[in-house]
């Protein structure tokens, strides 16, 4: 590495005991101006030696992993998209509504450890078929359960974590093993780019499935299907690389994991996992709570503005905002992933400290815009869009730079463990608790707080 004063802030081996990686890059734009002595980045040709695949081929395997991350989250938002529809079918408030998201996402933190475990040691591509296997049974099972058994749906949605925490914890663990430096950078940008365009699709396929159909149980029953033709992509296209074999510059010899024990351990002494994981969690927090109830939140602005009727008992809620907030999500994503990771790679070449001023900047200057979004709800439906649009752009910003951050400042055969628990953190701390918390402060209650406006 670099001596002191130009080693970059994000650099140090994720274990003081190991030592650095050998080979491995420290942030993503520092590797471009290796010190003499320090290993070249492997070009095309050293990748394919390395991986045994061609770039065209580990181009096809991100596309894979970017469409079933897509899925993921577009089955996710799905349920956000026709909530005042499952409010009206189970007749559940709010505070029960939340659950629906809590639960899922309660689960999902709890299974991640496990998928961690097991994926830095056991082979990533079958854990990935099983697990999204049997999420796209889950999903589809729960679009068949009667009103009176709103226990039930809750029991679903937990079990479809099952499917989210296979993936969500070993997916950026295979880019990392095909890609380094700013290839890396530029293929995580890809990947969370399906982020918030599926979650954005999932409100999207959710109201509009639900206005052909008639019924929104159908809204469920569109991404199972797209699940088993991914569970048939990963099959045939992914194939699994070595690991860490990119950064050693070498296909041998392999690195050998740690006990379980050992990784949690070395990851806690890191602070750069540590700090950056913490920051992420204040992201989920907000963008948790926002996903679940703003396409409501925005339906009863315009019920209080007089724009629409109130959603009673037995009609059908309007999905207006809902096919809205889902394209708003959509743009602001594309724009705020790109725009984070372009900003960051051009700071970095006069700031090593690019990458968690971009994420800080982002998360502290989307706080007066969303808050700006709920204070002129009661004026203006169109400015609080506005608002929504800027707050969600910057929010965006952080999705892949804080997973390139993890990647370079964790060995190889720790990653999955550390997606794992900046799983559970950024959950348990966030997005388990936020949706049901504002769902139980706008329950009603006896009186005057029953309206749209409270």
């Amino acid at each position: 590495m670099a001596g002191s004063d130009t080693t970059p802030f994000l650099s140090q081996a994720d274990d003081p005991e190991d030592g650095p990686v050998p080979g491995t890059p420290g942030l993503p734009g520092s590797v471009g101006n290796a010190k003499s002595g320090e290993p070249e980045i492997p070009d095309r040709e050293g990748l394919q030696r390395i991986t045994g695949l061609s770039p065209a081929h580990s181009a096809l395997i991100v596309a894979v992993l970017c469409y079933i991350n897509l899925l993921n989250y577009m089955d996710r938002f799905t349920v956000a998209g026709v909530l005042p529809d499952i409010e009206q079918f189970f007749d559940i408030g709010d505070s029960s509504s939340g659950l629906i998201q809590t639960v899922f996402i309660s689960s999902y933190m709890v299974l991640a450890p496990v998928f961690g475990y097991l994926g830095d040691r056991y082979n990533r591509k079958y854990l990935m078929c099983g697990g999204i296997a049997f999420w796209s049974m889950v999903t589809l099972g729960s679009s068949f359960i009667p009103r009176e058994r709103f226990w039930l749906l809750l029991l679903t949605r937990g079990l479809v974590g099952v499917g989210e925490a296979s993936y969500s914890t070993i997916a950026p663990t295979l880019i990392a093993d095909l890609f380094v430096a700013d290839q890396r950078s530029r293929m995580l940008s890809v990947f969370y780019f399906a982020i918030p365009v599926g979650s954005g699709l999932g409100y999207i396929a959710g109201s509009k499935v639900k206005d052909v159909a008639g019924d929104w149980h159908w809204a469920l029953r569109v991404t199972p299907g797209l699940g088993v033709v991914a569970v048939l992509l990963l099959f045939l296209v992914v194939r699994e690389p070595p690991r860490g074999a990119v950064e050693r510059h070498s296909d041998s010899p392999p690195l050998n994991p740690t006990s379980w024990w050992a990784d949690l351990r070395a990851l806690a002494r890191n602070p750069s996992f540590t700090l950056s994981s913490l920051g992420f969690t204040a992201v989920a927090f907000v963008t948790g709570s926002l996903a679940l109830w703003a396409p409501a939140f925005l339906l009863r602005s315009r019920v209080v503005l007089g724009e629409t009727p109130p959603c009673l008992p037995g009609d059908s809620c309007s999905s207006s905002d809902s096919l809205i907030f889902g394209l708003i999500t959509c743009l602001t994503g594309v724009l705020g992933v790109g725009l984070g990771v372009e900003i960051s790679r051009r700071l970095r070449r006069s700031n090593p400290r690019a990458d968690p001023l971009v994420c800080a900047a982002g998360l502290l200057g989307s706080a007066p815009f969303l808050f700006l979004s709920l204070a002129c709800a009661r004026g203006s439906i169109v400015a609080t869009y506005i608002f929504i649009f800027i707050g969600e752009t910057l929010l965006s910003m952080n999705w892949a730079i804080v997973a390139d951050i993890l990647l370079y400042v964790v060995i190889p055969t720790r990653r999955s463990t550390a997606e794992a628990f900046q799983i559970v953190l950024s959950h348990l701390l966030g997005d388990a608790g936020s949706p049901y918390l504002i769902g139980l402060g706008s329950c009603p209650r006896p009186g005057p707080r029953t309206t749209a406006l409270w």
